[in-house]
């Protein structure tokens, strides 16, 4: 049983923030100028065992790089929003496009740019080191930080909840 205050059998799609949830917040610089992201494998792993079981993931993320669609696109995702300026108008477009109802939705963010589509999604999940106002409304608050791990924390649980998790599919890409 999840110690998650929400029905996480109503879920059906995961939504990320990329910098500070999917990668850390503290980044080295390439000489171009573009952030060098770090991205968790356990992240990865759990992202795409969701896609295999039909679950719909989304990223959101102010971040313009080619390195971060290509990450994702690999992984099977396919709803990939990049250099979002107001993030809850491309949450809006993704649940038009999925056909889902914001219920559906765990959206994790990590940061103000995160508030509107937190307030909105079904359940609001943030970072063990998402900025205060962040982790004030927040439905869950993960023990991992941004960048580790935290998207595996909250797909695991949920594809627990659901009875999906060790499945055949879980032992192959």
């Amino acid at each position: 049983m999840s110690s998650i205050p929400y029905d996480l059998k109503k879920i059906k799609a995961f939504a990320f923030d990329v910098d500070g949830v999917l990668s850390k917040d503290i980044m080295p610089l390439h000489p171009n100028g573009d952030p060098m992201r770090t991205v968790n494998t356990k992240d990865g792993y759990a992202m795409h065992l969701a896609v295999k079981h039909d679950y719909r993931i989304c990223i959101i993320t102010g971040g313009n790089t080619e390195a971060i669609r290509l990450r994702y696109e690999r992984l099977g995702v396919q709803h990939i929003y990049m250099g979002s300026s107001v993030k809850k108008y491309d949450f809006q477009d993704f649940l038009d496009k999925s056909g889902l109802t914001p219920e559906e939705v765990v959206y994790v963010g990590d940061d103000i740019p995160d508030y509107e589509v937190m307030k909105r999604a079904g359940l609001a999940v943030a970072p063990a080191d998402a900025a205060p106002e962040i982790k004030e409304i927040a439905g869950y608050i993960s023990s991992k930080a941004g960048g580790e791990g935290v998207a595996r924390d909250i797909i695991e649980k949920t594809m627990k909840a659901q009875g999906k998790w060790m499945g055949e599919e879980a032992f192959g890409w």
